[in-house]
C-alpha cells in the first residue's frame, strides 16, 4: 500500500489458533478486517505477521510472529499494531491485559477493528475489555472441554486416541523395526541397537538420529510414538 511520510503506519497482526486453519479463511478475513480499517483512517500496514498455527490450553505470547513483530516495533519506528478483533491477540484475559500493559508501557498503539478505543485507560473502556476478554476465555475453555469429551468418546470406543500414529504405521517402518528386531535378537542393547541404526543410515520419521531410549519403547510397545 502506498503511502507517504504523513502517514500512521503500523503492522498487521494475524493469527489462527489450529495448524488445520491455516489455510482456512481465518488469515484472508482478519486481512480483509485489518486493510479495510487502515484505508479508512489513512493508517498505511507497512508489514503483516502471520501466528501459524498456535495451540494449547495453556496460553502464552510466546509466538515466533510476535516476538519478530515485537522487535521490528523497536527497532524500525513503527508504533502501531492493528488486529481484527482482541482474542485474536490472546483469548485468555490475563495474557490480554499483560500485553496491552507492556505495549503501553513502552508507547505502542494497540488497535482493534472490532473493538474501537481498545487502549483507552477510562475505568468503563477497561472493565469492557475485561468482559471481552473473559468472554474469549470462556469460549476457550469450552472448546477445550468439548475436544477432550471428544477424545474420551473415540478412546472409549476405539480404544485409543492418538493426534500421531505410533511407529511402523508408515510404509518402511515396519522394516526398520525388523532390523530392531534381529539386533536385539543378536543379544545387543538398546544404545548398540541405536547406534547400529545410524550407521547404516536409517532415520527417524523426523530424520534425526536413533537413541536407545526411543528402540526401547518401540520394541517393548510401551506407546510408539512416531520418533
Amino acid at each position: 500500500m502506498p503511502y507517504d511520510g504523513f502517514m500512521v503506519k503500523a503492522f498487521g497482526y494475524l493469527r489462527v489458533s489450529g495448524k488445520g486453519q491455516v489455510d482456512g479463511d481465518g488469515f484472508p478475513r482478519q486481512l480483509q478486517a485489518i486493510n479495510g480499517y487502515a484505508a479508512a483512517h489513512d493508517i498505511a500496514v507497512v508489514k503483516v505477521f502471520r501466528e501459524k498455527g498456535v495451540t494449547g490450553t495453556k496460553e502464552s505470547m510466546d509466538r515466533p510472529a510476535f516476538a519478530e513483530m515485537m522487535t521490528a516495533l523497536h527497532s524500525n519506528g513503527v508504533r502501531t499494531i492493528i488486529i481484527e478483533k482482541l482474542d485474536r491477540l490472546a483469548r485468555d484475559l490475563m495474557v490480554q491485559e499483560a500485553t496491552i500493559a507492556d505495549l503501553q508501557k513502552h508507547g505502542f498503539t494497540l488497535v482493534s477493528v472490532a473493538e474501537p478505543d481498545l487502549m483507552a485507560t477510562d475505568p468503563t473502556r477497561i472493565l469492557m475489555r475485561q468482559l471481552m476478554g473473559a468472554v474469549a476465555q470462556y469460549d476457550k475453555s469450552q472448546i477445550v472441554l468439548k475436544l477432550r469429551g471428544a477424545r474420551m468418546r473415540m478412546r472409549a470406543k476405539e480404544g485409543r486416541c492418538e493426534g500421531r500414529k505410533p511407529y511402523g504405521y508408515y510404509d518402511g517402518e515396519q522394516s526398520v523395526i525388523g532390523r530392531m528386531q534381529e539386533l536385539r535378537a543378536a543379544r545387543m542393547g538398546f544404545d548398540r541397537i541405536a547406534a547400529q541404526l545410524n550407521a547404516e543410515g536409517l532415520k527417524t520419521r523426523t530424520g534425526a538420529r536413533w537413541h536407545g531410549l526411543v528402540c526401547n519403547r518401540i520394541l517393548t510397545g510401551k506407546g510408539r510414538k512416531a520418533a
